[in-house]
């Protein structure tokens, strides 16, 4: 019996080896679960031209916005584990299952990591009209202020509103959060007034920065980030914070790993492409790439790290 599970394995492995030689054979569907627009749409579109280039086969690109990525990321959770259909997910797949009480996948369980594409640190800024030009100054002004001052998201759950709740919680705050349904709506409020601060991509806010119409005081991520002249929030005021949007690429968790493998060697070629690095930068993305392992356990730190936020902020979304 167990020579004859050892053969099954065997012709198994064989197969998935086999099937891998020949991937992609055929058009790669990347569903991204955001709407079309802005500098991840164009890291999107710059991504899969270039793995047609390399493979010869089309990665198509399939917005799928809603709940926050869910209703994307569900698709790719539930697609045939093959290869053929992708998922472009973000950290939202960190932050859903503490957010969402009734989550219809697991991204642990049923998504298999490929690599790390890029990341995005967004960026905090806040009002002119607010007279502080550091994290620590805003600290001190907010908490002189309690419940005074409005901070802007593009919706509850998204990676801006839990990067504000954070930097609440670890300081004491108490800031009054005004939703929006995206990115094109909240910064027509922070310029005019209406809302005094905000955590956005720095593509969203560079030009107004530039004139004056709202200032840029620091970065979310751990690391400062090229072209900006700015600091983290950690080193400006607030130690150990760290919220940087990322993106990462992922299969059905029963996808044949020789197949993973080949997707990984694939698109860390891409990555490494002039023309793809240049397009990401200009967008103001930092391209990453490496092992499947990196993104399984960035995965796993990012999701520790927003449930203790979830739970100590008592935000839940039916």
């Amino acid at each position: 019996m167990k020579a004859k599970s050892a053969f099954a394995a065997a012709l198994l492995a064989a197969a998935s080896m086999a099937f891998a030689q020949t991937y992609p054979n055929r058009p790669v569907r990347l569903i991204a679960p955001y709407a079309s627009g802005g500098s991840s749409s164009t890291a999107a579109k710059a991504v899969s031209q270039k793995f047609q280039e390399i493979t010869g086969q089309p990665m198509l690109v399939d917005y799928r916005p809603g709940a926050a990525s869910n209703i994307g990321s569900d698709m790719v959770a539930k697609a045939a584990p093959d290869g053929y259909t992708l998922l472009m997910g973000t950290s939202s797949l960190a932050i859903n299952p503490s957010l969402y009480r009734n989550m219809t996948f697991d991204p642990i369980r049923d998504l298999a990591p490929v690599t790390i594409l890029f990341r995005a640190p967004n960026v905090l800024a806040v009002h002119p009209s607010l007279p502080v030009r550091s994290v620590k100054e805003l600290i001190e002004y907010v908490r002189a202020r309690p419940g005074q001052l409005n901070y802007g998201s593009s919706g509850y759950g998204a990676t801006n509103h839990m990067a504000m709740e954070l930097l609440k919680t670890m300081a004491g705050l108490d800031i009054v959060h005004v939703p929006f349904k995206g990115g094109g709506e909240s910064m027509p409020a922070l310029i005019g007034g209406q809302i005094q601060l905000m955590f956005s991509p720095a593509s969203t806010l560079t030009q107004q920065d530039k004139a004056g119409r709202l200032r840029m005081i620091a970065v979310s991520g751990a690391t400062r980030m090229a072209g900006l002249d700015l600091p983290t929030v950690a080193e400006s005021g607030l130690p150990g914070f760290q919220s940087a949007v990322w993106f990462g690429l992922f299969a059905p968790a029963a996808t044949p790993a020789p197949v993973i493998a080949k997707l990984n060697a694939d698109i860390n070629r891409v990555l490494g492409e002039k023309a793809v690095v240049e397009t990401l930068e200009k967008g103001g993305l930092e391209p990453v790439g490496g092992p499947m392992e990196d993104q399984r356990k960035l995965l796993a730190e990012d999701h520790e790290r927003w449930a203790m936020v979830v739970k100590a902020t008592g935000i839940k979304i039916d």
